[in-house]
């Protein structure tokens, strides 16, 4: 190695040292993400690539779920025909993806001293891991909750044979209107959130 290739060489491990001790959490950059992460509003027309959505889609697959029993399932939506079938629900914002995220209560783990099921649980954690593997993608999302889920598995009878819990848009922002609002920033502070027992 040149005399110049290790001074770029060890240039290079000094600017990683710098980038990761300035972080406000030390080397943990997972908590940048979740800084980062915010419901953009409007999509641009610009396509997800397919290696970033099958890592999205890998991270889904290793979301937790109560006794390993994976109830969930997940639906890519991104042909032309398949989004239009599901704009005649919701807009979904313009985004070149959506997914959708389903669970059945009968392939799930049910508590024994309530009867409560792990069906919609299992599925937030799942959609949590979708969202926050785009942010780290680079891809802006918006988790939507407020649809009609038989409307859902009317127009997209895929899906049927499952609950529809929510559908997470994922691509590129679109100028102005897909940047953070003003909401975004908004917390409630730790005092009134967590009580220490």
């Amino acid at each position: 190695m040149s005399d110049m290739a290790k001074i770029q060489h060890r240039a290079a491990f000094a600017d990683v040292h710098q980038k990761v001790t300035q972080f406000k959490y030390g080397s943990d950059a997972f908590m940048r993400i979740l800084e980062s992460r915010y419901s953009c509003h409007a999509f641009s027309k610009y396509p997800v690539s397919e290696t970033k959505l099958q890592m999205i889609l890998d991270a889904g697959r290793m979301a937790p779920s109560a006794g390993n029993c994976q109830p969930t399932r997940i639906w890519v939506v991104k042909s032309e025909e398949a989004l239009a079938r599901l704009h005649t629900v919701h807009p979904c914002y313009g985004a070149p993806v959506v997914l959708i995220v389903g669970c059945r209560n009968e392939e799930a783990w049910v508590r024994p001293y309530d009867g409560v099921i792990a069906a919609k649980t299992d599925a937030a954690i799942v959609l949590t891991h979708l969202m926050l593997t785009a942010t780290d993608a680079g891809l802006a999302n918006m988790w939507i909750w407020d649809f009609n889920p038989s409307k859902i598995r009317e127009v997209l009878p895929e899906t049927r044979e499952h609950g529809v819990y929510g559908l997470l848009a994922i691509g590129h922002p679109a100028s102005g209107a897909g940047q953070p609002t003003e909401l975004h920033a908004v917390r409630k502070s730790l005092d009134e959130l967590v009580k220490v027992l």
